[in-house]
């Protein structure tokens, strides 16, 4: 991991494995299956649930730095705590998780590279076990917003900068809205016009670690998304722009790196905006 731009921001499952009883290390475990932590989680493990906790209750919008904070106190970690999000489905919601601590300025987190895919692999334990931490007073912070980009931000982006729409071919395409059994969707399909289709997936190899950083540089590069242009990654809800950001941000040091969360869901449902669907011709006026 040493050719990464910022090394730091990811560890192995051995490492993990050797830190189970370090106590100022934290794992917070993030699936998209809600259910997945009660099937069995790595030993001290805290679950998060991101349909109830990682978004404010009332309005579309990431927890505000008050709930963001019990979170992390209820959690056990404290402001210099090293925080290790991991989940299913190659860390989307852990990407996203790791996104906002970094938007409410939590220092030191870090992905595991591979997420609960690589762990199982390696026919490493999993425990029931739900850990009781000590709470801790953990400090509100206020926002930093230069990682998250607004729909405002999208449609007045400047020239030269880059659109990366993470989602299927077929989403971006605009044959399906949402993958089958998401119920988050908009009202309609297609993309941002302008936008690069670079599939989350691409990213990670198929025990669900990061790519070299090489071939992700390839990857981006070979549809123009490189380093010197302001960069905005979207999908549908912003868990799988987040992994997209994570590698432009962290593993490849693009300095100007956003995650829109509000994504495909938002854009694709305000009146006016301008889309493309390359799956239906345009209705003649």
């Amino acid at each position: 991991m040493a050719d990464y731009a910022n090394p730091a921001a990811l560890v192995s499952t051995q490492w993990v494995a050797d830190h189970l009883n370090d106590s100022n290390v934290r794992l917070i475990e993030v699936d998209v299956d809600t259910s997945a932590y009660g099937t069995g989680h790595i030993q001290g493990a805290v679950g998060v649930n991101w349909t109830t906790q990682l978004g404010d209750p009332v309005r579309r919008d990431i927890p505000s730095k008050e709930d963001w904070a019990k979170l992390l106190g209820s959690s056990g970690v404290g402001p210099d705590t090293r925080i290790i999000f991991y989940g299913d489905n190659n860390n989307w919601f852990a990407a996203f998780a790791y996104w906002v601590s970094k938007i409410y300025g939590h220092q030191n987190s870090a992905l595991m590279n591979g997420g609960r895919k690589k762990w199982e692999l390696e026919n490493r334990p999993l425990t029931t076990d739900v850990p009781s931490p000590a709470a801790t007073n953990y400090p509100p912070r206020d926002a930093d917003l230069k990682y998250r980009a607004f729909l405002r931000d999208v449609l007045n982006r400047p020239t030269g900068s880059a659109l990366v729409d993470v989602r299927s071919p077929a989403e971006f395409t605009g044959e399906v809205i949402a993958p089958p059994g998401m119920t988050e969707t908009a009202q309609r399909a297609g993309h941002v016009p302008g936008a690069a289709n670079i599939p989350w997936a691409q990213a990670a190899n198929e025990d669900g670690t990061f790519k070299s950083a090489d071939e992700l540089k390839q990857l981006y590069a070979g549809k123009g998304v490189t380093s010197d242009k302001d960069v905005i990654a979207y999908c549908r809800i912003g868990e799988r722009s987040s992994h997209t950001w994570f590698v432009l941000k962290e593993l490849l040091g693009f300095p100007n790196a956003k995650n829109y969360d509000g994504s495909w869901t938002e854009y694709g449902s305000v009146i006016g905006v301008p889309i493309e669907n390359p799956a239906k011709s345009p209705v003649a006026a």
